[in-house]
């Protein structure tokens, strides 16, 4: 086996161990992919990693918590599938992926990849000039377009979707750029600036897309031209849809499923045994309704349980130069969604879960 295609095979191995061998993933461009893109591949997979668990953190107290089986984009019926969470995975991990290529572009990882220096020297606005190192998102999107979009071999109204999607993550990575900029002059006047453009934290990247999947476009297709398959009528029913649809905006064709029960065929693990917020410091109104939203609402009530937790406290420093502390052991509190008992001891746990509620 030659030495470039056993490094391809480890890095697959590796990102498929990670990422539980999910079908969605970098697996199959890196397996039939171009050998000279190698030594992009490993921040293609942090990439698309570091996008699905910002999607885990963004949708960490709803229904639909962005499971590892989200990666698989399947249905029971072995047809992908278009919802609206499916369109922000897409998004997402296109953003993870051109996020990564970027950042590690301008930290000198590729020989390949240097600065955006092509607008040094222009008048950007009153008062400054473009100048410094912008990081090269172009070198970013490229790179990162080759790989993800080489994911989807389709040429069905999904794979339309999947694509477009892929592309308002890349752009969310442009929208969220950050200007920042240096001051030159006498005794720091300031009387120009000299200013590039940076990436912003990939947080504010993930809040840009969930406004964008909160505001979703659902498609409505002519489903009498699309049961032509393949067919030229079937391709313009296609292309008229998408001809309304702004580059920025995320589509969907299918509506989501009920998340609150257990549906294995389709890989939703329901809302039973999820961990929901009644207290706790700086807690947002939705995370606070989540017990409402994951559990009650769901046909299940909230359970209280005790949960012992073990941190860092009495914290001391002694010079020079360390700090000691002790472990304290703490009860704390927690709230899960259970099934509802159905036996004579269901008052009890009813009385419980109002009792939660007005907390």
């Amino acid at each position: 086996m030659k030495r470039s295609t056993f490094l391809i095979l480890s890095i697959a191995g590796l990102y498929g161990a990670v990422l539980h061998a999910a079908a969605w993933s970098v697996n199959n461009f890196l397996m039939t992919g171009p050998k000279a893109y190698l030594t992009y591949s490993s921040s293609v997979a942090a990439g698309a990693h570091s996008g699905m668990e910002e999607c885990k953190f963004q949708f960490g107290w709803e229904r639909w918590n962005c499971p590892e089986s989200a990666l698989q984009l399947s249905t029971h019926n072995r047809l992908r599938s278009a919802t609206r969470e499916t369109s922000f995975v897409h998004a997402i991990s296109s953003a993870g992926v051109m996020y990564t290529l970027t950042r590690n572009c301008s930290l000198g990882d590729f020989e390949s990849c240097g600065c955006d220096d092509s607008r040094n020297g222009r008048v950007g606005g009153r008062g400054w000039v473009w100048g410094g190192c912008s990081d090269n998102v172009e070198f970013g999107e490229r790179i990162s377009k080759l790989f993800v979009d080489a994911l989807e071999t389709g040429h069905d109204t999904r794979a339309l979707i999947n694509l477009h999607n892929n592309e308002v993550g890349r752009l969310a990575v442009k929208a969220t750029m950050k200007r920042a900029c240096k001051c030159h002059g006498v005794s720091g006047s300031c009387s120009i600036q000299t200013c590039w453009l940076q990436l912003a934290e990939f947080r504010e990247i993930g809040n840009y897309l969930k406004i964008k999947y909160d505001q979703a476009h659902k498609l409505e297709m002519d489903k009498r031209r699309m049961r032509a398959g393949n067919s030229a009528d079937s391709r313009g029913a296609t292309a008229e849809t998408f001809h309304h649809v702004h580059a920025t905006e995320l589509v969907f064709l299918e509506d989501s499923p009920d998340y609150c029960t257990r549906n294995a065929s389709l890989g939703h693990h329901g809302t039973e045994g999820r961990e929901c917020l009644q207290t706790g410091k700086n807690l947002s109104q939705w995370e606070k309704r989540s017990c409402r939203r994951l559990c009650t609402e769901c046909g299940l009530r909230v359970e209280e349980r005790r949960t012992e937790v073990v941190a860092s406290c009495n914290c001391k420093f002694h010079w020079c130069c360390t700090v000691r502390c002790e472990q304290c052991r703490q009860l704390v509190a927690k709230h899960f969604c259970a099934r509802r008992d159905t036996t004579a001891a269901a008052p009890n746990h009813i009385r419980r879960r109002n009792r939660g509620h007005k907390r």
